[in-house]
């Protein structure tokens, strides 16, 4: 028998609608947010950054592709890794089917990783996965979009990531960082995000977060703990 609090279909839906009005409130200000998201200044990147693609090498400029939008999904995949971020690729895993919309509305979305590009190739066919997919081996763009660390900073506790210096576990971390390209081929950077929020980003959480148990992470050494690759459930 349930031990959560049982009532009427009447007294249900009374409740059903109070908590409605606070929905509504959230996706207002949620609005109001990206609004201000949207406002925010931008930065001219005038480093030239080099991406391996399966089309060959590329700068930043590169990776937009037809849009003039970018969305970089900062994927941690170090060089000498030999699979993917269990994490990272649960976020992963809703991507393929985005792309396709992604580029009617002038945005294509894109990970970067500082894997090989034939480990990340090797990788995505083993999980199954379609959408544009670089490495930035050689490249300074994970430090400086804040998503790599060198070992000296991380013994130092002062690895800066979602814009505070503090001790991280790893040398790698995720993260979105959104660019424009103008007409004149000039790239500016617009926004990242790190930490929680990449939330909104994984349709698994926001669904979980519907259920009775939510995401069950409470009793776990740490929230993600239950995950693993795909295809590594029983």
């Amino acid at each position: 028998m349930t031990g959560h609090h049982l009532v009427s279909q009447t007294e249900w839906e009374a409740a059903r609608i109070a908590l409605l009005a606070r929905e509504k409130e959230f996706t207002a200000a949620r609005d109001a947010l990206s609004q201000a998201r949207r406002e925010l200044p931008w930065v001219l990147v005038d480093k030239r950054y080099r991406f391996q693609t399966e089309d060959g090498e590329t700068d930043l400029g590169g990776l937009f592709g037809k849009a003039s939008q970018l969305i970089v999904y900062h994927f941690m995949f170090g060089p000498d890794w030999k699979e993917g971020c269990k994490s990272c690729s649960f976020w992963a895993d809703g991507y393929n089917g985005v792309t396709a919309h992604l580029a009617q509305r002038d945005a294509r979305l894109v990970a970067v990783s500082r894997a090989p590009l034939a480990t990340l190739t090797v990788f995505a066919e083993r999980m199954g996965w379609s959408f544009p997919w670089v490495s930035s081996l050689g490249s300074d763009f994970n430090f400086d979009f804040g998503v790599s660390f060198t070992r000296e900073d991380l013994d130092a506790g002062r690895a800066r990531y979602n814009y505070a210096a503090k001790r991280f576990p790893s040398e790698e971390a995720p993260g979105i960082s959104v660019f424009k390209r103008e007409a004149d081929g000039s790239v500016y950077h617009t926004y990242s995000t790190y930490g929680r929020g990449l939330d909104l980003m994984n349709t698994a959480y926001n669904l979980l977060d519907l259920v009775p148990k939510g995401r069950d992470e409470g009793a776990l050494s740490y929230p993600m703990a239950w995950v693993k690759l795909h295809d590594q459930y029983a």
